[in-house]
Formats: structure tokens, sequence, C-alpha cells
């Protein structure tokens, strides 16, 4: 909620302002993904542990490359990878309600964006 918030009041003041430093910029681009990971297709809901998925992925700066039209096509290919070949992660997300090992979620999501990418 925090990054989402920062966003919207960057993406406010920015409408005033030409000139933004690197920092400022990059956070507008990151809010932008993250709204745009947010949007659910309506009678579809996301099961929790996905969402946390993608939206860690995207406030870890996973996503800061992938262009905005294509970020719907990352989450699906992610989150597919991740069901497919490393269940045990959503399983694990969505017994402990909880984020047990932040360096594996990391390698699992730098080892889809590698094959995402290339």
């Amino acid at each position: 909620r925090l990054e989402l918030a920062q966003f919207r009041e960057l993406a406010a003041f920015a409408q005033f302002s030409s000139d933004l430093d690197k920092e400022t910029k990059q956070r507008i681009e990151r809010g932008k993904r993250l709204t745009e990971v947010l949007k659910q297709d309506q009678y579809v809901p996301m099961e929790i542990e996905k969402q946390v998925i993608i939206i860690f992925a995207t406030i870890n700066g996973f996503l800061d490359d992938v262009e905005i039209e294509k970020v719907k096509d990352f989450e699906k290919g992610l989150l597919e990878f991740v069901e497919e070949k490393y269940k045990d992660v959503l399983d694990r997300i969505a017994e402990e309600k909880d984020i047990t090992d932040e360096g594996k979620l990391k390698k699992v999501i730098g080892e889809f964006k590698e094959k995402f990418v290339g």
C-alpha cells in the first residue's frame, strides 16, 4: 500500500514538473507496473499466494525494465512457471501466509525473468 500511495503522490507531483530526478522517475515507472499487476479480470479472482508472488516481483524491481504493455504477459508467464516448476513455493506461501524464504523466491523470479527476456 505504501509503495502505491507513494507512486500516486509522485505521479500527481510529476504533472507539474518536467525535470524529475532519476529516482523519482524510477519510482513512477515502478508504480505504473504495480498498478498494472493489481488489475484483475472481473469474476476471475487470483489466489492470494499468486498475488503475493507478482507483487513481490514488482516491488523488488524485477519488472522495472519490462514494458508496461508486456507486464500482463510477464505476470501470466511467471505464475505458470512457478506453478509448474516451483509449486512448493506457492504451497508454502498459501500455508504460512508469509514469505519465509525471500532468497528462494528472488531466485525463482530471476530464473523466469532470464527466460522471459532471453
